[in-house]
């Protein structure tokens, strides 16, 4: 086992033994069902904390040849699925979390040279008995490995995104990230599977994508992967009913993500709850804000400040209980390229802090828990008549929804 090259079943095993374990071990299933297929390549991008880490170390523990972990999937849900033998312990895996890179290095060019060397190292070390024809490409020592075990590569990708969180700014940074993982990847023999994640769904520039061959799902279309974003209404009630907590609480506090999946021909809506949140409330007892407390406040308060036309009036309505239409056609899926107030809408749902209603191409706030990080923003701000403007949307909401109500009990 190497640091990056096939690093065995740690993390997952930490999963596996920590208080509160919930099985989303069926995306194994998904995923399994494109390896060495077109559609191998995967990105998925969720807000933070909604497990995106969990699901690398459970993705690394079930496909890593180097072990042997049938002992932690086989009384799993995985363990029932057609392909769970087929392509467990299978393959090379190389599992990397780009932020490691980014914080230890001060420019694109030398994070890329840092994150080339170290996968190189642990190759090299691996399979030294492979005369390899260009030490220094990546590209070409994969090629040799490949043609000589000819196994393919299951390549996991954490955090993919932090450099456009970082270097905002940079767009030729930015591009020249695009690249190389375009070049690394794209239309490569030894890739069986290329899965990412991260906050952001892929950046686009123009009518031009680097890495155009990749299947994305976001929290504006999550798709077959919905039920794996977060806990299900499900799941949130037996650990209500195990922890002997009071479900509706938890509905009100941590309830509100709305994604939809297609059962056949018809769409299927899940209710999803922030993982991080109801787990800390389960072990705890207390309701309370446990998703944002690593970041403050200041973050949203950039998005909700800016000076877009209707972005306020948005927010207030929001914060009385109503849903507001959005276009989120226009996202460049980056921190900084703003043409509209819709475009900060649809970041703020890929950040976790809106709810996106796919039926009727609407936005929310989800939950009490996210809601006090809106009043938290608004306080410090210049916006001393939102509070009164709140209060007066919420009665004129309530006024309309009781005379809606005596419209269809006539």
């Amino acid at each position: 086992m190497g640091s990056y090259l096939n690093p065995g079943c740690k993390g997952f095993e930490e999963s596996l033994n920590s208080a509160i374990y919930v099985d989303k071990t069926g995306l194994i299933e998904k995923v399994n069902a494109v390896v060495d297929t077109r559609q191998k390549y995967i990105c998925v991008s969720r807000p933070r904390r909604f497990g995106k880490s969990m699901a690398t170390d459970m993705l690394a523990a079930y496909y890593d040849q180097s072990v042997d972990t049938a002992r932690l999937f086989d009384t799993l849900q995985i363990a029932k699925a057609e392909t769970y033998q087929k392509y467990r312990n299978q393959y090379d895996v190389l599992k990397v979390n780009m932020q490691e890179f980014l914080s230890t290095t001060h420019s694109m060019d030398e994070m890329l040279e840092k994150f080339s060397k170290f996968i190189r190292f642990d190759l090299l070390d691996a399979y030294t008995q492979i005369r390899f024809r260009e030490e220094d490409s990546l590209v070409q020592v994969m090629k040799d490995v490949y043609a000589h075990t000819k196994r393919p590569f299951i390549i996991l990708i954490d955090e993919w995104d932090c450099l456009f969180r970082e270097y905002k700014q940079d767009k030729e940074a930015q591009k020249k990230y695009l690249d190389f993982l375009r070049v690394w990847m794209k239309d490569q023999e030894y890739v069986a599977l290329a899965y990412m994640t991260g906050i952001l769904p892929i950046k686009k520039y123009g009518s031009h994508s680097a890495l155009n061959m990749f299947t994305e799902y976001s929290m504006t279309n999550p798709r077959e992967m919905a039920e794996f974003f977060g806990f299900t209404e499900e799941e949130v009630h037996a650990l209500c009913a195990t922890y002997k907590r009071n479900f509706e609480e938890a509905q009100a506090w941590y309830d509100g993500y709305e994604l939809v999946a297609m059962d056949g021909e018809n769409p299927k809506i899940y209710s999803m709850y922030s993982p991080k949140s109801v787990v800390d409330a389960m072990l705890s007892g207390l309701y309370d804000n446990y998703w944002n407390q690593t970041e403050t406040y200041e973050a949203l308060k950039i998005y909700i400040q800016m000076n877009f036309d209707g972005l306020k009036d948005a927010i207030v309505r929001m914060l009385a209980g109503d849903r507001v239409e959005i276009n989120t056609g226009t996202f460049s899926n980056d921190m900084t390229t703003f043409q509209n107030r819709d475009d900060v809408l649809t970041l703020l749902v890929h950040l976790g802090y809106l709810s996106y209603h796919w039926m009727d191409k609407t936005v929310s706030i989800p939950n009490k828990e996210v809601s006090q990080e809106y009043v938290n923003a608004i306080s410090t701000m210049d916006w001393h008549e939102v509070i009164d403007s709140v209060e007066a949307s919420k009665k004129l909401l309530e006024s309309t929804t009781t005379e809606r109500q005596k419209r269809i009990r006539v």
